[in-house]
């Protein structure tokens, strides 16, 4: 169940950029504003900034309500289930207004001039393109032994991921991509978990789109708690990678 408040009229946008979010009040009182000055200044496009929250206990949706009183292209979906990042996403992009649909991470984590980049490469004629932390000129900042260790079983699972389903693609599971809004509404995603990230790519395959990544920086968060709990989240993704490859190669 979610519900929306907005204060924009229905039209089409060239962009819709969607933000997931759980107790990120901080991070969004930066990175919006952020964003807007971007969008604003390095493109022509017509936006609107999607925040799908998780009913968060911070006052995450009443600080992105306050964002939107400003700069009046903010939307709010309050969703009153957390169901997973999978489930938010397809939320959201289900709301979504642009010809183009942006997620990404609400925790300060990319650096704004890769998402101009991802812009850039999907008008090269892309259907979709996906950030890449492990690409050889990405970057992932590693500031003490657990974090490495998130990097190094990261990096084992998307490089296995990457041979096993033969994708041109060197990360499957960051959230930080942009798709065309025509090919989002040809691929049927159901995973409600971060496994919607890896779904959302082999489906666009699927459906023969064109799909390319490029190399982003990944630096870690100074505000909040990261959800990202790999522990679980490994086995599962190993899981579904597997289940994608084998019904792909019995299914020819």
């Amino acid at each position: 169940m979610s519900n929306m408040h907005s204060n924009t009229k229905p039209q089409q946008l060239d962009l819709t950029v969607v933000l997931p979010t759980y107790n990120e009040k901080k991070n969004i009182q930066i990175l919006i504003p952020q964003l807007e000055k971007l969008l604003t200044t390095k493109t022509t496009y017509t936006f609107e900034i999607l925040v799908v929250d998780d009913n968060s206990p911070d006052g995450t949706a009443a600080a992105a309500k306050q964002l939107s009183k400003k700069y009046k292209n903010i939307r709010v979906l309050t969703r009153t289930q957390n169901e997973g990042l999978g489930a938010a996403l397809i939320d959201a992009y289900n709301h979504a207004k642009g010809d183009r649909i942006l997620s990404m991470d609400s925790d300060l984590a990319f650096s704004l001039d890769d998402v101009i980049t991802l812009l850039h490469k999907l008008d090269e004629g892309y259907d979709l393109v996906v950030g890449s932390r492990h690409d050889k000129l990405g970057g992932y900042e590693k500031t003490n032994p657990r974090i490495y260790l998130k990097y190094a079983i990261s990096k084992l699972g998307n490089t296995f991921t990457q041979h096993f389903l033969k994708l041109p693609v060197h990360d499957f599971s960051l959230n930080f991509r942009v798709i065309r809004k025509e090919m989002w509404k040809r691929i049927d995603v159901k995973e409600k978990l971060n496994t919607m990230l890896l779904e959302m790519i082999v489906r666009t395959r699927q459906q023969s789109g064109k799909i390319t990544s490029i190399p982003v920086t990944f630096k870690d968060r100074i505000y909040g708690e990261s959800k990202m709990k790999l522990h679980k989240q490994a086995p599962i993704f190993l899981k579904k990678v597997l289940e994608f490859g084998l019904h792909e190669r019995f299914s020819k």
